[in-house]
């Protein structure tokens, strides 16, 4: 597969060309990338109006996933997050009703503030995890059929933090018996259109999706794509317009060279390592629980544990495993997670083995008595909550206080309390169980 962004680019730093444009750095710097990092000079294409080197890279990518058409974002799935949502948005003579599931990324929240769109909340029958909402399709169903008028769109995050995926088809096909747009955070999937069986939400009936390709693929951070289906193909012509709407003018070359280069590792036998490191992960998680750890069900690519049965909290066996010289991607309280791709080799594996065979089983450490994915009262839309004037104050006097900003730390960026909702106890009690002193409140008039 043609690596026309990386082409140009090359032959752009191998030249003699007088730099008399930005980046100020003249292809000179301290880095060693700088003679790379180039603006959108003649030829180099126009990254929200692409029409040349760019749009190639992005068809390219769009054959790889098996979409209708694919766009870059050098800014992350919090781009293509709101670009999605203003799509949906985009046209609409009332304010749009989005049905999501609770666990949203703020990104989702901010799209909300700035979108002025109305919001109804999906919980499932048992909520465990600030990180986890699952839901069934017949749970869906019965949140449409509740709605006071028919929702705009359906948004869910799949995978999660925590690796727990969606039934993508099953909540697909509700969705396209009521007329309903599913629209999919990914970020955490990119890798899925290339599994055994693909996994991928545009191929299990999503309208349309973010897919943060840093997370999984060899990206630079804030290498993401938008994805749109067959099924929404009326979403195109304005795909452009949406991530412009919310985008810096400009975007970084390395990052799309990053991203024109995947396409070339893709189409390059990936499966065969993608399959290859499934396995051995597979292998992994199975020794792993034949030690008694409690290793969670959860997607191909995270390896997700719950330490409390073994006597320690997800964090401590978080600070245990970096002593061993392992950096984990999340811990709190109930799990410590990981992140595998193939650039990891047998022996990171191996590592993480011998760092839990290692391990001293104690005593069951007591479970989490706070409740994670907490239910608030509306006082306000997220527009009138995130813009209102507000006041930073002690978790303690936080109760009965309306959420302005929503506070939490990335990861997992899953707000504990939404924008314009009342604080209650038990969103207290998470806030101070997530390491949150402070939080950003309607000021009282």
């Amino acid at each position: 597969m043609d690596t026309p962004i990386v082409d140009f680019v090359k032959s752009y730093a191998e030249s003699d060309f007088s730099r008399l444009h930005m980046p100020g750095h003249k292809g000179k710097g301290f880095l060693g990338c700088e003679k790379h990092d180039i603006t959108e000079i003649d030829g180099a294409d126009v990254l929200y109006s692409a029409d040349g080197i760019i749009k190639k890279s992005e068809n390219n990518a769009s054959v790889l996933f098996g979409t209708a058409a694919t766009f870059y974002s050098t800014e992350g799935s919090t781009l293509c997050i709101k670009a999605m949502l203003s799509l949906i948005c985009k046209g609409k003579e009332q304010r749009p009703l989005i049905l999501a599931a609770r666990n949203v990324h703020k990104a989702f929240i901010y799209a909300g503030a700035l979108l002025d769109f109305d919001v109804k909340w999906m919980y499932p029958e048992r909520a465990d995890h600030l990180c986890s909402c699952i839901l069934t399709a017949e749970e869906v169903e019965k949140y449409i059929l509740e709605c006071e008028k028919k929702p705009d769109a359906l948004y869910i995050t799949s995978p999660d933090y925590l690796g727990r995926v969606w039934d993508i088809e099953a909540t697909g096909n509700i969705c396209s018996r009521h007329g309903i747009p599913l629209l999919v955070d990914n970020a955490h999937g990119a890798y899925f259109a290339f599994t055994e069986k693909n996994m991928h939400p545009i191929r299990l009936g999503a309208a349309m999706c973010c897919d943060s390709a840093h997370k999984t693929l060899p990206v630079l951070t804030g290498g993401a794509y938008l994805h749109i289906s067959e099924k929404a193909k009326e979403f195109i012509p304005f795909a452009e317009e949406c991530l412009s709407l919310h985008a810096s003018t400009s975007p970084s070359y390395l990052i799309m060279q990053s991203l024109d280069l995947c396409n070339a590792y893709l189409s390059d036998g990936y499966e065969k390592k993608l399959k290859k490191t499934v396995t051995r992960l597979s292998a992994l998680k199975n020794r792993l629980t034949a030690l008694g750890l409690d290793v969670k069900e959860s997607e191909p690519l995270k390896l997700t544990v719950s330490p409390l049965s073994y006597g320690y909290t997800g964090r401590e066996l978080a600070g245990i495993l970096l002593k061993k010289g392992i950096v984990c991607e999340f811990s709190d309280r109930e799990f410590t997670v990981m992140m595998l791709t193939p650039e990891n080799s047998a022996d990171d594996l191996e590592k993480v083995y011998e760092a839990f065979s290692a391990l001293r089983k104690k005593a069951a450490a007591d479970p989490p008595a706070y409740i994670h994915l907490c239910k608030g009262e509306k006082q306000l839309s997220l527009r009138q909550a995130v813009f209102a004037e507000s006041e930073v104050i002690p978790i303690s006097q936080a109760e009965g206080r309306i959420c302005a900003a929503p506070t939490v730390s990335c990861p997992p960026a899953v707000p504990v309390t939404v924008s314009g909702e009342l604080i209650t106890k038990q969103a207290v009690e998470t806030f101070r169980a997530c390491g949150i002193e402070k939080i950003s409140v309607v000021k009282v008039k």
